[in-house]
């Protein structure tokens, strides 16, 4: 890509918006101070497809206690047996030690203070204190459905900040296995293999850490500590965004997996759905439930929606190639290590298939059922939150209060950052304005919000010609599942 290290308007306004959209949704997070953009254009490969074009540099102020993040310790790396590669200061034992010095008396001072006279101990203290963040870092991703999308050691801060916004993106229809990143052949950074890759990360940080702390040390604490906060943190905040504030029940955790396949089976918009159980009722008649399932089933995926998401994606004599080796040499397809992506491009054609029978009243009343079934759950679930308190209205206020406090009503969906991109692209900043202020309040509604008129006449003139793109899109709440046209929108 040249390297020539700018940035450009479009990936600016994307990380300007959603590492504010994330600080106001209570996830550690860099911040953005200023989105400054030139006249200055670069030439950039989007889709890496042949076909580039000319874009505006654009440089974001971010704004952290530190930027130095896992990837920084791996400058100290020994040579790799396999690859030959080693790191730019090896050998180089008392930078690392100075690092690691500063790190934690600067960013984990108590912890400095509490082991002063062991370095071992500090840094055992240390490398716990960063597992444990990381684990609840992105735990609280999960439960938001956000998606990094490219998750090395470079960008995993050492403080458990969310840092270096590029691909990322908020998951509209849930799906544990979405990819945000168009780039991601593999899937390695999809939505279910966050925490996992995460834990990987603290893995290589425990490695470059050698020898300030022992491998058999840091290996303990990661087997020891990762999961279990992970979980811990998850099932707390899932609790909280289903209203179960009373009790802490084993039962919670297969409440919440059901939920979650429910919402997968069909197609549920993971925002949204959240939002809308806060006003779910106990005790309502036949009438009432049947209201409340025409409103989660509105925001379940039609038959349009699906048939996009599992429209078949290889070429079907490049599907039959391989599955032609796959039985004539299976040891030479086990080494290209495609096998998952063509079980799941079976999955796609079988799919896309039976869609194709699937009519809208069908695909309704199916979902139906299967939110029926989940919701007698949730009200069992609840009626045990009741009967442990002397005062149901007060606890349903609570509840609501708890739900309405922890499931957003706003996120950056890609189509709203999309709208503002172009708006922004064509000289016009107001919409990216009007979404900044919506991300700021993401918990509550929006009630008659206006447009920000900051710079009118400034931004008259161009606003006309950004108008006129905009006006081709139909303009949807900002709380709107996406529209058809988003699912064709690729980050890469």
């Amino acid at each position: 890509r040249q390297a020539d290290g700018r940035k450009v308007l479009r990936s600016s306004i994307r990380e300007f918006l959603c590492s504010e959209a994330m600080f106001h949704l209570g996830i550690p997070t860099t911040r953005a101070g200023t989105c400054v953009t030139s006249d200055s254009k670069v030439i950039r490969d989007i889709f890496y497809d042949g076909n580039p074009k000319s874009e505006r540099c654009t440089v974001v102020l971010r704004i952290a206690s530190t930027f130095i993040r896992f990837g920084s310790f791996e400058i100290f790396k020994p040579t790799d047996e396999y690859t030959g590669r080693k790191g730019p200061s090896v050998n180089r034992n008392d930078i690392r030690i100075q690092m690691l010095d500063y790190v934690i008396s600067t960013f984990y001072p108590e912890i400095q203070e509490a082991y002063s006279d062991n370095s071992i101990q500090r840094n055992a203290a240390f490398f716990k204190e960063i597992t444990k963040r990381t684990a609840r870092l992105v735990a609280e991703w999960q439960c938001v459905g956000f998606c990094h999308g490219v998750l090395n050691t470079d960008n995993m801060s050492i403080v458990g900040l969310t840092i270096d916004y590029g691909p990322f993106g908020f998951m509209d229809r849930y799906d544990p296995e979405h990819i945000c990143n168009g780039s991601d052949n593999t899937g390695r950074y999809a939505y279910n293999k966050q925490p996992e890759i995460c834990k990987w990360n603290l893995g290589k940080l425990a490695e470059a850490l050698v020898p300030e702390l022992p491998l058999e040390i840091s290996e303990l604490i990661l087997e020891e500590e990762y999961d279990a906060e992970f979980e811990k943190h998850y099932l707390q905040k899932m609790r909280k965004k289903l209203g179960l504030i009373q009790l802490e029940l084993e039962e919670d955790s297969k409440v919440v997996s059901e939920l979650l396949e429910t919402m997968h089976l069909t197609g549920g918009d993971f925002t949204n759905i959240f939002y809308l159980l806060s006003s779910f009722s106990v005790d309502s008649d036949p009438s009432e439930l049947e209201d409340f399932l025409e409103k989660l089933t509105s925001q379940c995926a039609s038959v349009e929606e699906l048939k996009v998401a599992f429209k078949p994606q290889m070429d079907p004599r490049q599907l039959s190639m391989m599955l032609m080796l796959a039985q004539s040499n299976p040891q030479l397809f086990a080494l290209i290590g495609t096998k998952a992506n063509i079980n799941k491009e079976l999955e796609r054609i079988e799919q896309f298939s039976k869609l194709q029978q699937l009519t809208a009243a069908d695909l309704l009343s199916r979902n139906k059922i299967h939110w029926k079934e989940w919701l007698e759950k949730y009200r069992v679930r609840l009626q045990k939150e009741i009967e442990s308190v002397s005062d149901a209205d007060a606890w349903n206020t609570d509840r609501v209060k708890a739900m309405n406090s922890n499931n957003p009503k706003y996120i950056l969906r890609n189509y709203i950052a999309q709208n503002a991109i172009e708006a922004a692209e064509n000289g016009d900043f107001s919409e990216v304005r009007n979404v900044l202020k919506l991300l700021e309040n993401p918990f509550q509604e929006a009630v008659g919000f206006k447009e920000v008129q900051e710079d009118a006449e400034e931004e008259g003139a161009t606003a006309a010609a950004a108008a006129c793109a905009q006006e081709t899109r139909s303009r949807l709440p900002y709380c709107s599942k996406p529209p058809l046209w988003a699912s064709e929108l690729c980050v890469t």
